[in-house]
């Protein structure tokens, strides 16, 4: 028992036995950056900033869950012969967060060595971990993408400062594009803290989903704007000032948004286009999309879960859309297709 009683008192750190609260202590950083002196090959901000069309590209995928490369590639051309300037690895749009980060890298490498030459390649490497934000903006940049788009942290959520931080953490290594949609991530970026955030050389500009008053509010303070939401870009770009827009609806009609981007204040063709990006978001993104794509037969109809295609009648109404648009405006070559619910592939384990 008296050694017992010893054991304890030792362990307390206190001849007498009474315990004392500890103090935190601040550890010192004691990690090397893992880091190379030689100079980059760094896409300058600059290029960057002048982007007008971003295409938010679509990932297809094979049976058995791989990516179909071929398809993609495929995609790619579609988009880069219609003069699209851009393109986001692994977004929402990409469906990044069902990747794993070997995936997630890979794919923007293959994109860089196959089309970095014709487009800027822009990785997402967004996380609500700032240690895996950090490592995938590290790897996205070594295997040669020209920017990297980050969000806040997500579920997660911390608070202004810890936001800042998270952003801090990654601005210095390259072009960064910021992504601002408080509908997937939970939380805002205020003005207030773009504005800080802008300070920094690498900081391109932001994606912005909360709306043209907005989207005015930064353009009238010199900050480079890409609108987020498709219905919302013609006038984004040509009465409030954005640069541009990051777009899902271009993986379909990417030649009918590069004259919405370029050819100047166009409300009819705005008019026009309505109802296809009115119908595009009547589900969560990338729903839609990849339902439109393979009814299209640019992609085979396979989803990754949670993912699933649209019901029939919303199949149906994209038929009379792409018929109303004009089939030839649409990507791929094969006539439009209702397609059967059993047409659809649905994948739980990849």
């Amino acid at each position: 028992m008296a050694s017992l009683l010893l054991s304890v008192n030792c362990r307390l750190g206190s001849r007498t036995g009474r315990w004392k609260s500890p103090e935190a202590a601040a550890i010192q950083n004691i990690h090397l950056p893992m880091q190379s002196h030689e100079v980059k090959n760094r896409t300058p901000v600059e290029d960057i900033k002048s982007l007008r069309l971003i295409t938010a590209i679509k990932t297809p995928y094979l049976p058995d869950g791989r990516f179909d490369l071929e398809a993609y590639d495929s995609l790619l051309h579609m988009q880069i012969a219609s003069g699209v300037e851009g393109v986001i690895v692994g977004g929402t749009t990409g469906e990044g967060h069902l990747m794993s980060w070997d995936e997630h890298i890979m794919l923007i490498g293959h994109t860089v060595n196959c089309f970095g030459e014709a487009v800027k390649v822009i990785g997402n490497a967004g996380s609500n971990s700032t240690r895996e934000a950090i490592h995938a903006t590290e790897q996205g940049f070594a295997v040669g993408m020209h920017a990297a788009l980050h969000v806040n942290p997500y579920y997660g959520k911390t608070s202004m400062k810890g936001v800042v931080s998270h952003f801090e953490a990654i601005l210095s290594m390259g072009p960064i594009i910021i992504y601002n949609v408080p509908s997937r991530t939970g939380q805002d970026i205020p003005p207030p803290l773009i504005h800080t955030i802008s300070q920094y050389h690498n900081m391109a500009g932001v994606k912005e989903c909360m709306g043209n008053e907005r989207i005015q509010d930064y353009t009238d303070n010199g900050i480079v704007i890409w609108s987020g939401n498709d219905d919302q870009c013609h006038d984004a770009r040509w009465v409030c000032g954005a640069s541009g827009v990051i777009s899902a609806a271009s993986n379909l009609i990417p030649g009918l948004m590069h004259a919405l981007m370029f050819r100047g204040y166009d409300p009819l063709l705005n008019s026009k286009l309505m109802p296809l990006l009115e119908w595009l978001f009547c589900e969560p993104n990338p729903v839609c999309l990849n339902t439109a794509l393979a009814q299209l037969g640019v992609v085979r109809p396979i989803f990754r879960l949670p993912y699933v295609p649209l019901p029939l009648e919303k199949r149906l109404e994209f038929v009379g859309i792409v018929e109303g648009i004009g089939r030839e405006n649409f990507v791929g070559e094969k006539d439009v297709q209702v397609l059967e619910d059993d047409d659809f592939i649905l994948l739980g384990r990849y």
